[in-house]
């Protein structure tokens, strides 16, 4: 075996003085910023009324309402309860796919090397932006305003939040796809929209697909939770149940809820293994 050779420390520090003579600044920025977090968590604890006594006094309220939602039982409701469920599955199913529609074309707008130009693309970001930065709950709000409740503006809520995440997803998918495809398509006399169609789209829409199935399972808990605001489905059956302190039928409206998401959650699982497969096949 080889003796190691000795390492020579001043000669290490002359070459990378930046690594063993950092500034005081750059030593103390770390626990800088440790402190200010702290601070900041501290501060908002006190700012927002925080009570280690009430939280734990409030613990023994909990296991009592734990304890009469046992045993699930939706009385004589159950076909009024599976039909708002119903209505919760088509709200994200509808909603979803809206979103996806309507996202596509704008999302091509957005990439990078589809408009090249950043003064046409930048008002189509900020766009997306905007409106995704607005939450479902909200939206919802705003659309039972002005259509009225009912799962028709759950549909909506759905769709316009959905629209504006879709849009920068799908965007970045397409900014990610390799560009080989296209330049063959465009060496060999092909349009703009033939590069889209055919150089784009088809290495992007396996992505698109799985991105828009788990939406559709996330979708579904945000329709429930829009649905107590007015918008209908489960989520209105849940908080008129909570309203009257039926917790049984509370307890099983959550039980059906759960089930449906880990349904959803199954299929679209093995929808996007086999998007997956077909796409690493071709």
């Amino acid at each position: 075996m080889t003796k190691p050779q000795a390492v020579d420390t001043r000669e290490l520090r002359a070459r990378y003085p930046d690594v063993f003579d950092r500034p005081a600044s750059a030593r103390l920025a770390t626990p800088a910023m440790i402190i200010a977090a702290f601070a900041i968590l501290v501060y908002g604890l006190v700012d927002l009324d925080f009570s280690p006594s009430r939280f734990f006094a409030g613990l023994s309220q909990l296991g009592w309402i734990t304890l009469m939602m046992i045993p699930p039982d939706p009385g004589s409701s159950l076909p009024v309860y599976l039909k708002a469920l119903g209505e919760t599955l088509s709200i994200a199913l509808l909603g979803t796919t809206l979103a996806a529609v309507f996202a596509l074309p704008v999302s091509l707008l957005a990439a990078r090397n589809v408009v090249p130009s950043k003064l046409l693309r930048f008002p189509v970001r900020r766009f997306l932006d905007s409106i995704r930065g607005v939450d479902t709950l909200i939206w919802a709000l705003v659309w039972i305003n002005v259509v009225g409740l009912g799962p028709f503006a759950g549909v909506l809520a759905i769709a316009v939040s959905d629209f504006g995440a879709f849009g920068k997803l799908f965007s970045e998918a397409i900014e990610g796809a390799d560009q080989k495809q296209v330049e063959g398509i465009r060496a060999s006399g092909g349009s703009a929209l033939h590069e889209i169609r055919f150089g784009l789209l088809p290495q992007v829409l396996p992505v698109i697909a799985g991105q828009v199935l788990y939406f559709i399972e996330s979708n579904t808990r945000s329709a429930t939770i829009i649905g107590i605001v007015g918008a209908g489905g489960i989520g209105l059956q849940l908080a008129e149940q909570i309203r009257v302190l039926e917790w049984q039928k509370v307890s099983f409206l959550i039980l059906m809820t759960l089930v449906a998401v880990a349904a959803i959650d199954f299929i679209s699982g093995k929808l996007r293994f086999a998007i997956i497969g077909r796409r690493a096949v071709a």
